[in-house]
């Protein structure tokens, strides 16, 4: 058999070869790679992964808020993983740190698209929320929204969806609340006039109060300018009498208040606010009783005997060494709604085709059993809790066990005089 010797080839076709072998070296990697960077156009069926990105403050004032979602997101894609995956496909999460800003929020956006994502965990606080929602628009992504609950925050976005409670929902639920239980007919305000979610939160709950019968009696309010000395609005409040403030305000301000606030008040004022309390005792650890009477709207408590619930806040304590927050309960939440409606689209992770299944399926989480609107919005039930000497326990337990224990006991004295 006679071999084949290419040095005996004329020069000009070595060199044609040479160029031919360089131009495909150059064009597949650039192919593979543009197939990468399209990771949220269409389904995950030819690659090994399902790619979930997320975005948050991992750096400055409001990290602990997205170091939460971080670790939430994590840990529910590490028990999936182990569980064998979606559709036999394992989960990777990347967090990109937006520093609470906006603009550095979109930016991110573009690393996790650069990156292939598949599936966008949105953001943190509203504002980048917003942004990113906003982006995601010209992407066929789903985004499975953890924590940004101003209302605004999934407007005009058909393929977001949001595993938090929205903040009209909570201002309303808020002062229902309060007529509920009987907490107060005359309330004080302090919210943050120049932040969506204080002010989405506030408008809702005045327009609630006005419904119910509720006063408002005194209203203060401060800009990120004047966020370090209350001591004018806390003296206005106190001064007042009311027994319930309202304060639909993010942790970082609200411990600056509650320290400024501390010995000002009765012992038996309720300082009364949303999910952005969330981590309030982490602000205030040199003296944890400054969160005293702090009362927490929440979907989450993290002592609730539900055994999911017990099952996440012993697994997020084996790994983060912390018990965890609404947010992390969120995030945790978002990555197995993501699971659910991955398999109920058939493996597809087009926006398109997860943002049609979303309003079929239902998911028992650990914030409580989930359904969705069509407009994107997560219909579950709220509960409160009470914060006393570090400690946050469901508000009105203590209550609800009395009661129970009284009826069990009318019902004994009921059956013994029976068969007396």
């Amino acid at each position: 058999m006679n071999k084949f010797d290419i040095t005996k080839l004329p020069k000009q076709w070595l060199v044609a070869l040479v160029a031919l072998a360089f131009t495909f070296l150059l064009v597949v990697p650039g192919c593979a790679s543009e197939a990468a960077d399209n990771g949220g156009s269409g389904d995950a069926s030819g690659t090994e992964t399902i790619k979930l990105g997320g975005v948050g403050p991992l750096t400055g004032g409001y990290a602990n808020y997205g170091l939460s979602v971080q670790h939430g997101a994590e840990l529910a894609a590490k028990e999936i993983n182990a569980a064998g995956g979606v559709n036999g496909k394992q989960l990777e999460v990347n967090f990109q740190d937006s520093q609470g800003d906006p603009e550095s929020a979109v930016a991110a956006y573009g690393k996790l698209m650069d990156w292939g994502m598949n599936v966008c965990l949105g953001g943190v606080l509203s504002g980048e929320t917003a942004s990113v929602v906003a982006a995601a628009k010209a992407d066929d992504m789903l985004v499975m929204e953890t924590t940004g609950s101003a209302d605004k925050c999934i407007d005009g976005n058909d393929k977001a969806f949001r595993i938090c409670f929205y903040d009209s929902y909570q201002g309303t639920a808020a002062a229902d609340y309060l007529t509920d239980n009987a907490l107060a007919t005359e309330v004080g305000v302090f919210y943050q006039s120049d932040n969506d979610y204080s002010v989405g939160l506030y408008n809702a709950f005045v327009a609630e109060c006005q419904n119910t019968g509720v006063t408002i009696k005194e209203t203060q309010t401060f800009t990120t300018a004047t966020s370090t000395d209350f001591s004018t609005q806390v003296n206005a409040l106190a001064s007042s009498g009311v027994k319930v403030v309202f304060i639909p305000i993010y942790a970082e301000e609200a411990s600056t208040f509650l320290t400024q606030a501390k010995g000002k008040f009765a012992d038996d004022v309720y300082f009364f606010g949303a999910d952005g309390l969330d981590g309030i005792l982490g602000k205030v650890s040199q003296d944890v009783t400054i969160a005293d009477n702090v009362l927490m709207m929440t979907p989450f408590a993290a002592d609730s005997a539900d055994p999911k619930v017990q099952a996440f806040v012993k697994a997020y304590q084996d790994a983060y060494n912390a018990t965890p927050d609404q947010f992390a309960a969120d995030a945790y939440d978002a990555v197995y709604t993501v699971k659910a409606a991955v398999e109920a689209a058939n493996g597809s992770t087009s926006g398109a085709d997860l943002a049609a299944v979303m309003p079929t399926i239902t998911v028992e989480g650990v914030t409580g059993t989930m359904t969705w609107s069509a407009d994107g919005n997560t219909n579950k039930a709220a509960s409160a809790i009470l914060y006393k000497n570090g400690v946050g326990t469901l508000f009105g337990q203590d209550n609800a066990n009395d009661a129970a224990g009284a009826e069990s006991g009318d019902a004994a004295d009921t059956a013994a005089d029976a068969e007396a």
